[in-house]
């Protein structure tokens, strides 16, 4: 039987075009900027991504906070009792 087109065991003959290719390039795109330039790049590239954030409203915000607060609240009651429990049981095992 033979393998199907682009298994595993039989590389298509484009990858191993592409391999080729890979192989006489050296620096790519990158070695032919500057890192001044690269930077400048990075810079706009994170305030192109900024923009397409999709920000709460100031209602969902003020929601939000209200929920973590209330929830780490909640938290830190559960631990404190747990602890005030296993303490009082401590001094009563250890006297």
């Amino acid at each position: 039987m033979t393998d199907a087109v682009g298994s595993i065991d039989t590389p298509d003959a484009q990858d191993e075009l592409h391999e080729s290719e890979k192989k006489a390039r050296k620096g790519g795109k990158r070695a032919k900027k500057g890192p001044l330039k690269r930077l400048a790049i990075f810079y706009r590239q994170i305030i192109a991504e900024l923009r397409k954030v999709v920000w709460p409203t100031r209602n969902q915000l003020t929601s939000y906070t209200t929920v973590v607060i209330f929830f780490v609240a909640i938290m830190i009651a559960l631990v404190t009792v747990i602890d005030y429990g296993l303490n009082h049981a401590a001094k009563y095992v250890f006297g």
